[in-house]
């Protein structure tokens, strides 16, 4: 196989077109949503987790469309994509949230303690409080994953 025929095949793979086209739309509309709300440009929301929208869900939604499509409802490949979608939302929409809510907690001890010269030894960075979803954020991620998943295939 040459390197032209990998790249060719890649191409040719609608799963994995599918899921990176819709990773790469949901990250430019969580970093234009971010410049819109809080009228700050940062280029981290271009690669960055958590937010609007949840790019998590739009990823494996457009792969299960697109896997559905090419190897049927009845097809191993589909099972294994539907069980992967579940296990990615319901992560970014349970585990990731709870885990951005503690950040926030925590990083409100530290601010805190930091302000009354504590003789606690703090980490200098602050915890990164957006890393999950809520479920709207889920749900429009997935709405974007099912729409590009649809129009690729």
């Amino acid at each position: 196989m040459t390197l032209g025929d990998f790249f060719k095949g890649l191409m040719e793979n609608r799963p994995l077109v599918s899921a990176v086209t819709a990773w790469a739309a949901a990250q430019v509309l969580k970093t234009i949503i971010n410049y819109l709300i809080n009228k700050e440009w940062k280029a981290e929301r271009l690669w960055g987790s958590g937010g609007m929208p949840s790019s998590h869900s739009a990823t494996v939604c457009a792969f299960l469309v697109a896997t559905a499509f090419n190897y049927g409802p009845a097809s191993f490949e589909f099972a294994m994509a539907a069980l992967f979608a579940i296990v990615v939302i319901h992560d970014a929409r349970g585990v990731r949230l709870e885990t951005g809510r503690q950040a926030e907690i925590l990083n409100s001890i530290t601010r805190f303690l930091r302000s009354g010269n504590s003789k606690i030894e703090l980490p200098e960075e602050e915890l990164k409080e957006l890393v999950g979803h809520t479920p709207f954020q889920v749900a429009v991620g997935s709405a974007i994953g099912i729409i590009v998943g649809l129009l690729i295939h």
